[in-house]
């Protein structure tokens, strides 16, 4: 299985810190955020990765290099102009092929155990979703079975972590698009979306006060 790494966008609300270095190469235990995330990956039996670059993606393309170091071999995807997840997903989509491949978001800290989920490869789309936390006013999900539903109750949120499978995007639109609002939210009623629910360490890092949490955990 290949893997994607989104890594592209401004990360606005962790400014001034993202006006000079992107999100993923925040350092959270002295590496940045990016190298840690390879390394999970790695460890789970993934050695092709596939990140996409726009904002300050120089620095993260000469920290990383091919991946070498880190044991794995890392393409690029850069984008002119900001495509979203879903754009930037469809549009590295030659590099991700054939079959399943897992999608994680460049601002995720966890101990997800994605080694259970490579090993697994899920013949259709699967989330992993969390119980919502506290700084997120409200869910976008809920599970009925192993099926992603959305609500009156929805107590999940996405973890920015899924396999995904080229069929998910038949519909998909063109350019710049959202994977979570223009693809899942309308993919659910076709019960092609599967789920699970993970209850261990996970942040997204799009707050300062989230990445204080998140080194607060190596004091």
């Amino acid at each position: 299985m290949k893997a994607m790494i989104l890594a592209a966008g401004y990360g606005k609300r962790l400014r001034p810190l993202t006006d000079m270095m992107p999100k993923p190469m925040i350092p959270i235990a002295s590496e940045p955020l990016i190298v840690h995330q390879i390394r999970w990956l790695r460890h789970a039996g993934i050695s092709e990765i596939v990140i996409n670059l726009h904002h300050l993606g120089d620095q993260i393309e000469n920290k990383l290099g091919h991946g070498t170091d880190l044991g794995v071999r890392i393409t690029y995807c850069h984008e002119e102009e900001l495509l979203d997840t879903g754009g930037a997903i469809a549009n590295a989509l030659p590099y991700l092929l054939p079959g399943p491949f897992l999608v994680l978001n460049g601002d995720v800290w966890t101990n997800y155990p994605f080694k259970q989920l490579v090993q697994r490869t899920p013949d259709t789309t699967h989330l992993v979703l969390t119980p919502t936390p506290s700084h997120r006013e409200s869910g976008d999900f809920c599970l009925e079975g192993n099926l992603v539903r959305r609500g009156d109750k929805n107590d999940l949120v996405f973890c920015g972590i899924g396999v995904l499978t080229e069929d998910i995007l038949r519909d998909a639109p063109l350019g710049i698009f959202s994977i979570t609002q223009d693809v899942y939210f309308k993919r659910l009623r076709y019960d092609e979306i599967t789920g699970e629910v993970y209850v261990g360490t996970w942040f997204d890092i799009g707050s300062h006060d989230q990445l204080k949490a998140v080194r607060r955990l190596y004091l």
